[in-house]
């Protein structure tokens, strides 16, 4: 997994979950509540945002965001 947070399919919900980390950080009812969350974290740790789809293949890469 590359380095960062990415936002994963989780039994039909959506997880964020840090780069070799076993657990989420956190879980979401829709992708994009999950990529906001991912985002928020990507900011602090100055890291890049995944977007996996469905298939779990990742299908979006986010620069980090501008910390604000």
């Amino acid at each position: 997994m590359a380095k960062g947070q990415h936002v994963v399919p989780n039994n039909g919900h959506w997880s964020v979950k840090r780069a070799g980390a076993s657990r989420a950080s956190s879980t979401h009812e829709t992708q994009a509540q999950a990529i906001q969350a991912a985002t928020k974290i990507a900011r602090n740790q100055q890291t890049e945002v995944y977007v996996h789809g469905r298939d779990g293949r990742i299908r979006e890469r986010k620069d980090p965001p501008p910390r604000g």
